[in-house]
């Protein structure tokens, strides 16, 4: 694979990446860092701001895009990628490019890596010239997407110093050296009473999005699981009159959560930080974009409150940038071996296994926490990205309000404290009463209910993956629809069987068949796939005779493989097919949009 680059040619990159959970950003801006050691201009950038027509002028740009859900492209990519896909665009136009594609995946999702190999394809056919195959790094994997990454990044670099070599005279700046920060943080004099003027003031015409959230109140917080079951569980409400806002059953709500106080506190504490101090963000060049999210000017404790995510399992760049401020021999040797490749074992098990929080590193090593530079924050901790949640309720049922249920994240491993969900935990901890405002957006979500409310339905929901079949129903409840059928499972009948009451009302009303399966009320367990394999005949007429659509949300372990296993069984009973035939019959069902899937780890 030749590239088209020349001795003469000029030494820039352009690093442009598609992040959803922010680790192909941290990709992006390792391959920015290893760039700039190699003494190229570089600009790292979100595939979206980016303006894509001059991609046409660019010599060298390495792609890094991660691969969502069911084979989906990450939100900060989506307008990129509409436009590279454009049919009319010309079969040469990128004749100029050489580039490297970076895929983040997770081998578990049938559609592994499908976005960074499908962009491969694409820039193949728009004349552009790889300088080598992509990387397909693994979040299955033992040691991460490093394990792929590693290596193909060393070869990265060797093929793209051959191309561009180093002017004569210079060479590599050794990883001894700690390079520049990407911003400076100018303190002001002044210092800020309240956080109330720092919150940015949206206009009330403009729809809400990420860079302008609407600030939603909290109608209630209720928690629906038995107070003896080991889940909390909460059905929250939140008032979004005024907003603008408008939904449909299926979509998404993305919620900017942020650090507790006491973790605010403590942080601030640990790095002599006075949270009332106001600074400004200025870019060491001129090229490189301001956080969005950041208000300017800003405060220290809006900065670690809402930005900075302090409760995050750091990330191996991390460790790397922290050993270079410390002074303290023994625990640089530690912070070098964790950001070694060689170290990598030693990382996951003192960090990844037992899911480690960046606050609780900056405790174990206080002799270097409190020489970290203020000015390197923002290139040390990554930011607070916003949690997505289905929306379990209809507008036609609630009017200005919109609902979400909600499993608040508590587990044990071998750490004393147990380990907590950042957004579940800051939320289930609200008071409606406190006159909190939640940072909020809605999205398009993954599962498209049929445009026609007389169509039949065949959902299947167990634990909270029921909240999106939640807002379905009752919108068709509102409507006076009937033809909705539910498989709902969960542990108990009196631990947490959600909306009860309302699927009983249902029923009595003849709007809903409801199927479910308690699995811890009997001796043998029983899930949602025993129910569908007992209701063979119904489910198969529902969906041969009766053309209805299939349904499938909740948790990826292994519920929807079984839950597929046995709707295929159901196919070859009472559809006489072969194994084969009923694989065939399923894909058929989901070209067509009558089988889809919501599955999340």
């Amino acid at each position: 694979m030749e590239g088209s680059g020349g001795q003469m040619a000029e030494r820039k990159i352009l690093v442009l990446f598609g992040s959803q959970t922010g680790t192909a950003e941290d990709m992006a801006d390792r391959i920015g860092r290893e760039a700039r050691r190699r003494h190229f201009a570089c600009r790292v950038e979100a595939l979206d701001s980016y303006s894509v027509v001059n991609l046409i002028r660019e010599t060298l740009v390495i792609f890094v895009c991660a691969t969502t859900g069911q084979g989906d492209p990450p939100d900060n990519m989506r307008n990129f990628w509409r436009f590279i896909f454009r049919r009319n665009l010309p079969q040469n136009s990128l004749c100029r490019m050489d580039y490297a594609v970076l895929g983040l995946g997770d081998s578990s999702y049938p559609k592994f890596n499908f976005i960074a190999k499908k962009l491969h394809k694409r820039l193949l056919q728009l004349g552009a010239n790889p300088i080598l195959s992509p990387a397909l790094g693994d979040d299955q994997h033992d040691l991460g997407p490093d394990a792929a990454v590693d290596p193909w990044l060393k070869n990265l670099w060797n093929k793209v110093l051959s191309l561009y070599p180093l002017p004569p005279g210079i060479s590599i700046i050794s990883e001894d050296i700690r390079l520049p920060p990407k911003f400076i943080l100018r303190f002001l004099d002044q210092e800020v009473v309240t956080e109330d003027g720092i919150v940015e003031k949206v206009d009330a015409h403009e729809i809400p999005t990420e860079l302008h959230p609407f600030q939603a109140s909290l109608v209630s917080n209720q928690q629906v699981t038995a107070a003896d079951h080991f889940q909390d569980v909460r059905l929250i409400e939140f008032d979004i009159s005024g907003s603008g806002i408008q939904f449909s059953p299926g979509d998404v709500v993305m919620i900017q959560p942020q650090n507790s106080l006491q973790d605010v506190e403590k942080f601030c504490t640990l790095l002599q930080l006075d949270p009332k101090r106001l600074f400004l963000v200025e870019p060491q060049n001129s090229d490189t974009p301001l956080p969005p999210q950041l208000p300017q000017p800003c405060t220290v404790r809006y900065l670690v409150e809402r930005y900075l995510d302090i409760c995050c399992v750091p990330r191996r760049s991390f460790f790397q940038l922290l050993s270079y401020f410390s002074m303290d021999e023994q625990e640089r040797e530690k912070l070098q071996e964790f950001s070694s490749s060689a170290g990598q074992d030693e990382l996951y098990t003192y960090c990844n296994r037992p899911r480690r929080t960046t606050l609780e590193v900056l405790v174990d090593f206080p002799h270097t926490t409190c020489n970290i530079p203020v000015d390197y924050l923002l290139d040390l901790i990554p930011r607070i990205r916003p949690r997505a949640f289905s929306i379990a309720s209809s507008l036609q049922a609630h009017p200005d309000r919109l609902q979400i249920l909600m499993a608040v994240v508590q587990y044990r491993t071998r750490l004393q404290e147990p380990r907590r969900g950042l957004c579940s935990t800051w939320l289930a901890s609200l008071n409606p009463s406190g006159g909190v405002r939640i940072p909020l957006w809605v999205k398009k979500g993954s599962l498209k209910f049929p445009s026609d409310p007389d169509t039949l339905m065949i959902m299947v929901g167990p634990g909270t993956g029921v909240a999106p079949f939640h807002a379905a129903i009752e919108e068709r409840a509102a409507l006076k629809k009937t033809g909705s059928c539910l498989f709902f499972g969960c542990r108990g009948k009196n631990k947490d069987f959600y909306f009860h009451g309302e699927w009983t009302d249902l029923e009595k009303r003849g709007i809903l068949t409801l199927f479910t399966a308690f699995s811890r009320d009997q001796e043998d367990k029983i899930y949602v796939q025993h129910r569908i394999r007992e209701n063979a005949a119904y489910v198969w007429d529902l969906i041969n005779t009766k053309q209805a659509y299939f349904y499938l949300a909740g948790n990826a372990k292994s519920m929807p493989t079984q839950v597929t296993d046995a709707l295929k069984e159901v196919f070859q009973k009472e559809g006489t097919m072969s194994s084969e035939e009923a694989e065939q019959y399923l894909i058929m069902l989901e070209k067509s949009g009558r089988y889809q899937a919501e599955t999340w780890s």
